[in-house]
């Protein structure tokens, strides 16, 4: 189990290291409000906006892409949490979900950015 949790850490870290190379801010990671956990909360600042950044990884995609594990309920407990984060921070931002979906291929890491993954009203 150990492993499986390191290498969820790892991806985060590579998702981190990926936004802030793309003009990213990052404010909080790993935030957590009730049963819901935010891997990564960050400025796109080319936008000005506040992003809620869900990272998915695999080690590989032969069954399944990462992102496709972020369901209606999860999507639900990220929005309330992200709810309360703007709310507790008095944040006056524009919002967006995305989603980072990595896969290891080849001992690299493969990136998906999905920008607007999903609307907080969903």
């Amino acid at each position: 189990m150990a492993s499986h949790n390191d290498f969820g850490k790892e991806a985060e870290v590579f998702a981190a290291q990926y936004l802030v190379k793309n003009n990213y801010k990052i404010l909080d990671k790993n935030y957590r409000f009730g049963k819901a956990e935010i891997d990564i909360i960050a400025i796109d600042e080319s936008k000005n906006e506040l992003v809620i950044v869900e990272v998915k990884s695999l080690f590989s995609d032969n069954l399944k892409n990462p992102e496709e594990s972020v369901n209606k309920a999860k999507r639900k407990l990220l929005i309330k949490a992200a709810d309360e984060y703007i709310t507790s921070n008095s944040i006056l931002l524009e919002t967006r979900f995305d989603i980072i979906s990595l896969v290891i291929q080849h001992s690299e890491w493969k990136i998906n950015h999905i920008r607007n993954a999903f609307m907080a009203y969903e």
